[in-house]
């Protein structure tokens, strides 16, 4: 990248700062009353409730620090009745820190297969190749 596309692309992104989320309470949602998500499950397949799995203290710091964070933000809400349990995962990333994930493998089971998936990893690596500038959305957390 040259250095004048460099200097003019940091111009945009500070007189633009103000649209960029910092933390996850700015990313806004689509309010609940627009739309919802349900999932589409098999209601032949029985329900799975995960053997909870133990963590040490340091790492149940971590996972309640994430929870705190997205219950916050509103990403996440408690519920009292369990139908599935699906369980945490902490995956080291690059720096020693953690990504906490969720083990939805045995609820992808129940639910049917999407006749119109996303592309392979590859076909948007390639699609992505001879652009000199590429454009990320959720780079703070990688994906949510």
């Amino acid at each position: 990248m040259s250095e004048k596309t460099k200097k003019e692309l940091v111009q945009c992104l500070q007189h633009s700062a103000d649209i960029f989320a910092w933390t996850p309470q700015d990313l806004e949602g689509i309010d609940p009353r627009v739309i919802t998500h349900h999932l589409n499950i098999d209601s032949s397949i029985k329900l799975v409730k995960q053997k909870k799995r133990h963590f040490g203290t340091e790492k149940n710091k971590i996972i309640q620090a994430e929870v705190d964070k997205l219950m916050v933000a509103e990403h996440i809400e408690g519920i009292q009745f369990l139908e599935w349990l699906s369980n945490v995962v902490l995956v080291p990333k690059p720096g020693g820190k953690w990504r906490m994930c969720i083990d939805f493998r045995d609820l992808n089971k129940a639910c049917p297969k999407d006749f119109y998936p996303l592309p392979w990893i590859d076909q948007l690596v390639d699609s992505t190749s001879g652009y000199e500038l590429l454009r990320m959305i959720d780079t703070s957390q990688g994906y949510h």
